[in-house]
């Protein structure tokens, strides 16, 4: 199949990355955004998202003529799909950002285009999309759909999206050789050919066993609140054992994958995913717990000083070094701090502000704050020096002499 032009529909975290991506190994590239001022950030050769060297692929990629973007599609032989999917209130999955994607290119759609999900899915989505497409009056029998799942990490971007080995599911068997070959253009890692179904519940696999390993640290960093123990001296003990291998405890999960995930699955179980419920309840717990701490350290603090404190909540992202504020339970945090009227000060020094309340710059943050958070180990917060009448809390693992464990039992 000779491959001209390719489609992107999302211009944020994967979408653009991708778009760029593909537009500097020489494919011409429409990427589309339903947000004007992303297009014309991005049609000026700059990025809306911190990720690094993302800027340098935007750049040439634009400056070649191979990137362009735009708020409506147009025709090609490959459309990739990487809008958001979100949950509602009650944990049920929201495809409809895909469904609308889907329909906006129907009127662009021809005969032996591939048209790709990248998005996070529930198992079935893949064929929602071709089933929206057929309710249009698009001839589907004629059209390859498939499911290549990403499966990146926020800070690796650039370099992931190439050497990653990709899960590449159809619908046909055909669509999924097709869409695995053009993958394998740009793809160092080894692609991978299911069908869709099992590729949508790949996706979920690996970020399910991802919240729950999470949970265990989560309820290790608990208990060991409760029994006076160094949470960080016990998973590095633990972990000694040839075959243990216990992740760090934080302040929840974030993120728009592994937060939200496992409920895709729990969802589709009815009653079924009994581990992965207790295990996404568990790391939501934690910020409610981390809360909980908080208050309790402010309250102790007023009732020996005669004073309110200043709490500085150091870091919103949902990790380090990063400025993605999806389901981040350090963003959470904060603004149930706020909620309850507590003095707080707000830094995150990937952004530079914040439509809820005003950033401030760490530094003053630190010199001003009665109580200091850690939240997010962002590199500006290791091996910074903290006056010695300063109440330090640490939900992260920091290079500095912090203990978490510490500072929950007080």
């Amino acid at each position: 199949m000779s491959i001209k032009k390719i489609c992107v529909m999302g211009l944020g975290y994967i979408g653009l990355p991708t778009a760029s991506l593909l537009a500097n190994r020489g494919y011409a590239v429409h990427g589309v955004d339903v947000v004007q001022k992303t297009v014309d950030i991005i049609n000026q050769g700059r990025i809306h998202i911190v990720e690094p060297g993302l800027d340098t692929f935007v750049q040439s990629a634009v400056k070649s003529g191979k990137l362009v973007a735009d708020i409506k599609p147009t025709e090609a032989d490959i459309f990739i799909v990487a809008v958001p999917t979100p949950f509602k209130d009650n944990h049920v999955p929201n495809i409809d950002y895909i469904v609308s994607a889907t329909k906006s290119i129907a009127p662009y759609i021809k005969e032996g285009n591939i048209v790709i999900l990248e998005s996070t899915s529930p198992v079935g989505t893949t064929d929602v999309m071709e089933q929206t497409l057929k309710d249009v009056g698009v001839d589907v029998t004629k059209i390859h759909f498939a499911h290549c799942p990403e499966r990146v990490l926020p800070g690796k971007i650039m370099h992931e999206l190439v050497h990653n080995d990709r899960i590449v599911g159809g619908t046909t068997s055909i669509a999924t050789k097709v869409t695995a070959d053009f993958y394998r253009t740009f793809v160092e890692g080894e692609v991978l050919e299911t069908d869709a179904r099992t590729a949508e519940m790949a996706k979920l696999t690996e970020n399910s066993f991802r919240d729950v390993n999470i949970a265990f640290a989560n309820e290790l960093s608990m208990l060991s609140g409760k029994f006076g123990i160094d949470v960080w001296e016990l998973i590095e003990l633990s972990n000694r054992h040839p075959r243990v291998n216990i992740l760090q405890p934080g302040c929840g999960v974030g993120g728009h994958c592994i937060a939200v995930d496992p409920w895709f699955i729990v969802d589709a179980a009815k009653g079924d995913a009994k581990l992965i419920k207790t295990a996404r309840e568990t790391n939501d717990y934690k910020s409610e717990w981390v809360i909980e701490k908080i208050k309790n350290s402010a309250l102790l603090f007023e009732k020996k000083s005669g004073k309110r404190a200043k709490i500085a909540c150091m870091g919103l992202a949902f990790k380090p070094d990063i400025d993605d504020l999806r389901e981040s339970p350090a963003l959470y945090i904060t603004r149930r701090l706020f909620a309850e009227k507590l003095d707080v000060l707000a830094v995150e020094p990937n952004i530079n502000s914040f439509s809820d309340f005003a950033i401030t710059d760490y530094k003053e943050a630190i010199d001003k704050a009665d109580i200091i958070v850690f939240l997010v180990s962002h590199k500006e917060f290791q091996s910074i020096n903290i006056a010695s009448n300063k109440e330090v809390l640490s939900f992260c693992k920091l290079d500095v002499n912090i203990k978490d464990v510490v500072l929950e039992k007080s």
